[in-house]
């Protein structure tokens, strides 16, 4: 029993660590694309059905390699440490997590409610199949609603709530419409998750006359750890990207999405700043998704079959 128990905990380790070196060679490999891209491409790109004489004409099909429009990769590491908008400002990395923190707060609200939102409608499929029919379609076609038309919506309502009397900050509609991104996946993964036992397990439970409410937390809901992990891990992300988008869409100031936008704004003078808050959106994103994955060490005897899942 105890080997066994050592074996699976290094196959574990071993996969961890596999998984890191995948990871670290394609971080790798995007930065070799990078660069021989710039060494090799067109400086102005390739343009097809272009009209000489008019700008802007055309279709671009292969980005500029210039180096106001593709910085080197060494530039945006070393922009990272010079000042955020010259003058005594804080080097521009500090500013990036000062903003990130504050976008990781809203996405985790965000988060929450997504999650909460998400398994109330998972379990409300998986126990009646007439609210699944009803539900599941609707709540695929809400995904489909461009975010950023969403969120002024959202902000636009939050604002007629705060006019009424009742406190609505700005960062609560952007964890909001975090929420709508991060709900989807959980919702799928809780009624896919539930209905994951086998139907022989399923009655043995009435066998020994368990009702609903002992079957779901003694048997469907260990069942379904495999699935909602990674719907979890999933909502993670899209709470991230929903928070930023949100940022970018109605305006809020202090977060990641708004510094993303004013540093573009600035990217002809100075184009490996934009890069800065870009990266800092993409490792908001790992370290959301790895926050959830945390979760699965305290669940691990209940994840078999995750990686088929």
């Amino acid at each position: 029993m105890g080997s066994r128990g050592q074996k699976r905990g290094g196959q574990s380790a071993g996969g961890g660590t596999s998984a890191a070196m995948w990871g670290v060679l394609g971080v790798v490999a995007i930065i070799v694309l990078w660069e021989l891209y710039k060494f090799l491409g067109p400086a102005e790109g390739v343009t097809i059905g272009a009209v000489e004489g008019e700008s802007g004409s055309g279709v671009m099909i292969l980005p500029r390699t210039h180096d106001r429009a593709m910085p080197h990769v060494w530039d945006m590491v070393a922009r990272l440490f010079q000042p955020t908008s010259g003058g005594d400002t804080p080097p521009l990395f500090v500013s990036v997590i000062s903003a990130a923190l504050i976008t990781l707060g809203i996405a985790a609200v965000g988060w929450f409610i997504g999650v909460t939102v998400g398994a109330i409608l998972g379990l409300l499929m998986q126990r009646w199949k007439l609210v699944e029919w009803g539900l599941l379609p609707w709540i695929v076609v809400s995904q489909i609603v461009p975010l950023i038309a969403f969120a002024p919506v959202v902000n636009a309502l939050g604002n007629q709530i705060d006019r009424g009397g009742t406190p609505w900050p700005q960062w609560l509609s952007v964890a909001v419409i975090a929420s709508y991104l991060a709900f989807f996946p959980v919702a799928i993964g809780v009624l896919k998750g539930l209905a994951a036992p086998d139907q022989i397990h399923l009655d043995l439970m009435r066998t020994y006359a368990a009702g609903y409410w002992p079957t779901l937390l003694r048997l469907r809901l260990p069942a379904s750890v495999p699935y909602l992990l990674p719907a979890l891990r999933l909502a993670a992300a899209n709470a991230v990207l929903g928070a930023v988008v949100a940022e970018v869409s109605i305006g809020m100031r202090g977060g990641i999405g708004r510094m993303l936008i004013q540093l573009a704004g600035q990217a002809s003078s100075d184009p490996a700043a934009p890069w800065g808050p870009t990266f800092g959106s993409i490792a908001l994103g790992l370290i959301a998704a790895a926050s959830v994955a945390l979760l699965g060490l305290g669940l691990r005897n209940y994840r078999r079959g995750e990686a088929v899942a």
